[in-house]
This record gives C-alpha cells, structure tokens and sequence, in this order.
C-alpha cells in the first residue's frame, strides 16, 4: 500500500470512528482557511456526498460546526445548528485544540451545550489541530 493511499484510509478511519456513515447528508458550519481539510475529505470519502453549507434548507444527518473563540456566542450558534438536524442526528463541535489560537474552554463547551438542551456524549481529537466534541439532543419519549 502506497504511503498515499495508506494516509486515506487513515483519514477514512477517522472518519468513521466520529460516526460518519455512507448516504449522510453533514452540514457545515463556520468553514474558514484553518479547517482541517484531510478530516473534511474523509467525511465526504464515508458519506458518499459533499458538505453542505450553512445555506441548506433541508433536514441533515449531522452539522459540522467548526468554532473558535472569537466567533461569538457559542448558545446562539448551538441553538442555530439544532433546527436542521433529523430525529437521532447529531453535533460535532470541533474547537481549536488547547494552546491554538480560538480554543475554547471544555467548561465553556459545556455550559453552552446545557444551555441549549444539548447532552454531550464523547469528546476525541478530530484533527491535528481540533478537538471534537459529539452533541445530542436528549431523546424525547412520546
């Protein structure tokens, strides 16, 4: 196996331990020049599909929302993220990792997700330079 294509199933694999699944439709949110682009490609490898953007009008599987800091108020763009997401669909907060430039304070991380009805379930290193953070909106019983 070429160093090439071992580097893409390395990034596939990172993919699917987030939870990316073929035939989801991911929304990004909050894109600028310091994604981490070999994680972008990976998920759309596993999905089968392209990102979509913050302009989508229809029901996603999962948003990707990269968040830095000095974005704003993280409630406000939690609360946001939430109203496109399909029964059983998901949040990955990716915030730069401790040390970068943007990073965000697990306390603060938390707080915000409370506060918006968000339950987080796992945190992981997303990238290089991202952490990752899974929130769900806690399960409704009908």
């Amino acid at each position: 196996m070429s160093a090439t294509a071992g580097q893409a199933q390395s990034e596939r694999s990172l993919a699917e331990r987030l939870g990316f699944k073929p035939d989801q439709v991911v929304q990004e949110i909050g894109w600028d020049d310091d994604v981490d682009e070999d994680l972008r490609d990976a998920i759309e490898a596993v999905t089968g599909k392209e990102l979509v953007d913050e302009d989508y009008e229809d029901v996603v599987d999962v948003v990707l929302l990269w968040w830095r800091e000095e974005d704003g108020d993280l409630f406000d763009e939690l609360t946001n993220a939430i109203v496109p997401l399909a029964d059983g669909g998901h949040i990955w907060l990716l915030t730069p990792k401790a040390g970068r430039d943007g990073h965000v304070e697990p306390s603060d991380i938390g707080d915000a997700a409370t506060s918006a009805g968000l339950t987080q379930t796992k945190s992981i290193s997303a990238a290089k330079e991202w952490s990752g953070t899974r929130l769900v909106s806690p399960k409704v019983h009908k």
